[in-house]
């Protein structure tokens, strides 16, 4: 198989997933190694495709159904998984993490969590690599792009952040 071959499968792949593909799933799908996988995606995203890295693996942004609405949060690090909780538990998920940083400007981290699964195999993640939350080069205040799916669902969601006096006004 040649390397165009190999690239039009990722793709039908991630066309047929339904839930992110990690480079190495995808990289023994197709018998080579995960590092040919991560350029071959880096190829792919700059000829145009729209693949998005998640935490959990690549994905290819379609049009979701549903509302987007945008929150904009203050918590600690500590803060983060009951956060995500809050807005998971309404129905809604959350699409990335944004943070406003004075020298590279806005830098925003692709999240696509929607369950409680979710927040848990993320937080697996940062634990295991040692990472930290992006909020904490903005002193905690970041944004997160929800999609919801209903008004309702948004408020009940923002209403809850509220109440935990994680919703900046």
């Amino acid at each position: 198989m040649n390397t165009t071959q190999r690239r039009t499968h990722i793709l039908d792949y991630l066309k047929q997933a339904d839930r992110p593909l990690s480079a190495t799933a995808l990289a023994r799908r197709l018998s080579v190694s995960r590092q040919i996988i991560v350029g071959d995606v880096a190829l792919l995203r700059a000829a145009g495709e729209p693949i998005s890295a998640t935490p959990r693996g690549y994905v290819l942004e379609r049009p979701r159904p549903g509302l987007s609405r945008t929150v904009a949060c203050l918590h600690s690090g500590a803060d983060m998984e009951r956060e995500l909780t809050l807005m998971v538990d309404q129905g809604c998920t959350v699409e990335n993490v944004i943070v406003e940083h004075p020298v590279y400007g806005q830098i925003t981290g692709p999240l696509d969590l929607s369950s409680r699964y979710d927040i848990s195999e993320f937080l697996r993640k940062v634990e295991e690599h040692a990472a930290r939350p992006l909020s904490l080069l903005t002193g905690g205040i970041h944004l997160h792009t929800l999609r919801c799916p209903g008004e309702d669902a948004f408020q009940r969601a923002a209403a809850a952040l509220d109440e935990a006096g994680f919703l900046v006004r």
